[in-house]
């Protein structure tokens, strides 16, 4: 079983006469997106609302779910999303958006619990974090004291809602399993911040899902807030050495000293993990006190089958293996980067909408079509980009510094992507598979910037590869930076656009060459026409096709 496959506990699933209409936020992120299936599995029927469709147009069950757009700040889009509803799940929060996140977090809560009380909806589930026993709020960090206080607008809706409050979760692609896997892997000695020995209860993925799942049959008089964890509870040291364990890595040196505070914790974090420190931060502020379930009420209402809650190791080679597999359903980054620009892409070179400045690169290919797109479709991540890996590299260090997302995102799978998916320092806008591939760089910039790769041409004709960099700049520094920065283009996208021809006509060649290898020993272990088996062979094949 997968890590993010919830098993679900019995009585769980729904008839069909006893199927829900379930709103899901949220479901281009990570827990959405896994839980949206879930539901589907579970028997119910599954709307989206999502600020931009085209995120979630490639995900399996696109074709499954209705699309609503809008956004939870906006009152109107929200209660057209509720008409009909019977469950409501809010997944979404403003975390890293600015220093006005909570206010935002808060004013979305209000907007989102009313109209559901408007619209009839039956149940309200909110997955928050968990909160230290003892601790009075304001003590808390302000990510954990927005997730607090939106849980209780929910609760004060008038709508039936289910609280859930979670402290680490262990998944393939989650934000903190990533930072455990990074920090483990490359640090074989690690002088580390006093909050690895905080006590944490963390919780596999899949029982997350399994319980988020299980709240929808919530009876209507239950309105309150549950723990969850997993059955162990765990110092972040503990995670780290039992990881390296389960990875089959040396065991780690680790020392704790005082002095690494949260700032400097998060950037330190930042250059060791692909979690930007922008995010590092506020995660490694609600590590500062001990987050352990106080009750496991949850289970009176979803209870757990057997083999069920994961524990740590279990949830980890569970991890581990979607990884090596790369089937990471969702990642941490599957959720837009705050503040990332979402203009729409000038389509013209003669756009009205100001300076525009393009860099575009021609190159014949005398290759197949699909050839050349496997080539674009694979760039990025483990792959690189095809041209002066330094320049790529030191681009991506300088983004870091500035607080960016860097390169170390990667991508969620190595041959394939889909709208939406996180691509290093870009992010897809639009891919036409065989055709066209959009990023929008979601890197610290004076303005906007897009890479358009496309592939022209026909199988039988002539193929041609084009590439357009396109940057909008925004006020003067933002065509100082376009200037600066041109001098290098004819290496960086000069040789990328080469390069990607280069290599799709090698790996034309690489499978050609296969294919007749084969052929060639094929046909030389085939017996010629008219040929009798020798003795001790068979006429036939030994068994069946279907089970060779």
């Amino acid at each position: 079983m997968g890590d993010e496959q919830a098993t679900r506990a019995s009585g769980n699933g729904q008839a069909a006469s006893d199927a829900l209409t379930c709103l899901v936020t949220g479901a281009s992120g990570y827990i959405g997106g896994r839980l949206v299936p879930e539901l589907l599995d579970a028997g119910h029927r599954v709307r989206c609302l999502v600020r931009t469709p085209r995120k979630v147009r490639d995900h399996p069950w696109a074709d499954r779910v209705e699309i609503v757009q809008g956004d939870v700040t906006d009152a109107e889009s929200v209660a057209r999303a509720m008409d009909g509803v019977d469950v409501a799940y809010y997944l979404v929060h403003a975390l890293g958006s600015g220093r006005g996140f909570e206010r935002t977090d808060r004013d979305a809560a209000r907007i989102f619990g009313e109209q559901a009380r408007r619209a009839g909806v039956r149940r309200l589930v909110y997955l928050g974090g968990l909160t230290p026993a003892g601790v009075p709020e304001s003590c808390l960090s302000p990510h954990l004291r927005s997730r607090a206080e939106v849980g209780r607008i929910l609760l004060d809706s008038g709508v039936p809602t289910a609280f859930l409050r979670a402290a680490v979760i262990i998944g393939s692609g989650s934000v903190s399993f990533e930072m455990l896997r990074y920090l483990t892997e490359r640090l074989p000695v690690m002088v580390t911040p006093r909050w690895v020995r905080t006590r944490i209860q963390p919780i596999a993925v899949g029982d997350v899902l399994r319980i988020l799942v299980g709240c929808a049959g919530l009876p209507p008089e239950v309105s309150r807030a549950f723990d969850i964890g997993g059955p162990e509870v765990l110092t972040y040291r503990d995670m780290m050495r039992r990881y390296a364990v389960v990875a089959h890595l040396p065991r780690r040196l680790i020392l704790s000293v005082p002095v690494l505070t949260p700032r400097l914790s998060s950037h330190w974090i930042g250059l060791v993990t692909p979690v930007p420190a922008s995010l590092a931060r506020p995660l490694t502020e609600s590590l500062r006190h001990e987050v352990v379930c106080r009750d496991r009420d949850i289970e009176r209402y979803v209870p757990s089958p057997p083999g069920h809650p994961i524990g740590f190791d279990r949830a980890v080679a569970l991890a581990l293996q979607r990884v090596r597999e790369a089937q990471v359903a969702t990642r941490w980054s599957s959720a837009a980067v705050p503040g990332a620009p979402s203009d729409p892409l000038p389509t013209d070179p003669d756009w009205a909408g100001g300076s525009l400045y393009t860099d575009v690169r021609d190159v014949d290919a005398a290759v197949a079509p699909d050839a050349l797109w496997q080539v674009i479709e694979s760039i990025g991540g483990e792959n690189g980009w095809y041209s002066f890996p330094l320049a790529w590299a030191v681009r991506g260090w300088l983004d870091r510094l500035v607080g960016g997302v860097g390169l170390r995102r990667g991508r969620r799978d190595a041959r394939r992507l889909r709208a939406g998916d996180s691509l290093d320092f870009w992010r897809v806008e639009e891919i036409e598979r065989g055709r066209l591939l959009r990023l929008r760089a979601e890197m610290r910039l004076p303005g906007l910037a897009w890479l358009e790769m496309r592939v022209d041409g026909d199988a039988g004709g002539p193929v041609r590869y084009r590439q357009r960099a396109l940057f909008h700049p925004r006020g003067l520094l933002g065509h100082l930076y376009w200037w600066s920065v041109s001098p290098f283009h004819a290496v960086v996208f000069g040789g990328m656009a080469r390069n990607i021809v280069r290599a799709a006509a090698r790996d034309q060649g690489e499978r050609r060459a296969e294919h007749s290898r084969v052929a060639t020993a094929d046909g030389a272990a085939a017996p010629g026409p008219g040929t009798a088996p020798g003795p001790g062979t068979a006429s036939g094949p030994a068994v069946p096709p279907e089970d060779s």
